[in-house]
């Protein structure tokens, strides 16, 4: 066989083994939508994606008040609200009878912090990323455009908050959740959000109790800083 036919030969079965996975992974997915596959393992196409994700021995390494679970919870607030704990930097998806499933998030870092009623107004899968403006000022380094994926800083979902620049969303680096470090956005871990993302729907009561130097998020100064309220430092802030 000369080399060129077994080149030949060689792609065409890379090109049949690729689509045969592709097909096996989409048809999986649309039986059974709540399967146990790990949201890293998909990208938005739907093909699998070669990379493996932190999220998978993460869990295991949070401290216990971080992980994922059913915890007893006392709220007037109906079902299906979620509550964000800002200086415990916790997440509570109430179920009613007393019950709440409790997640750990990162939040917002001192200057980007806010409290104040939303509601979810979008839900995205393997959001593209669009960095601001006044981030690219910050962080001129950064790229103009990253699109979905696992590579992407928002994750696997995003929960957009009405009348507001911030999202609750996933994250490329699960070592931050616990931690105050973003622009205002709450973190998760993707297989977090993704659990959250599947419980929730527009128009969900969003609740975000502050932690220090905190500011309330109203339609009007949503899109400001807080140091542009308080001392006009001119501060920017960022979306994740």
């Amino acid at each position: 066989m000369s080399r060129f036919k077994i080149v030949r030969f060689w792609n065409s079965a890379a090109v049949a083994a690729f689509v045969t996975g592709a097909i096996f992974a989409t048809t999986a997915v649309r039986a059974d939508p709540l399967a146990l596959v790990h949201p890293d393992r998909l990208l938005p196409q739907g093909f699998p994606s070669a990379a493996t994700s932190a999220d998978e021995a993460n869990p295991s390494e949070l401290t216990p008040n971080l992980r994922r679970q059913l915890i007893d919870y006392s709220t007037r607030e109906a079902p299906g609200t979620i509550i964000i704990d800002t200086a415990n930097t916790q997440l509570y998806l109430v179920l009613g009878g007393g019950k709440a499933i409790r997640y750990g998030i990162g939040v917002g870092r001192d200057g980007f912090t806010w409290s104040g009623v939303k509601t979810i107004e979008r839900k995205v899968e393997w959001p593209d990323w669009f960095p601001p403006a006044e981030m690219l000022a910050r962080q001129p380094y950064l790229p103009r455009f990253v699109a979905g994926g696992p590579g992407n800083p928002l994750g696997a979902r995003a929960l957009y908050l009405g009348g507001t620049v911030y999202r609750i969303h996933g994250t490329n680096d699960p070592s931050t959740i616990g931690k105050h470090v973003s622009s205002g956005c709450i973190r998760m871990l993707n297989t977090d959000v993704s659990d959250l993302y599947a419980r929730v729907s527009i128009g969900t009561k969003v609740i975000v109790q502050g932690g220090r130097m905190d500011r309330f998020v109203t339609q009007q100064n949503a899109m400001q800083p807080r140091e542009k309220l308080a001392v006009n430092s001119g501060r920017a802030r960022g979306l994740n």
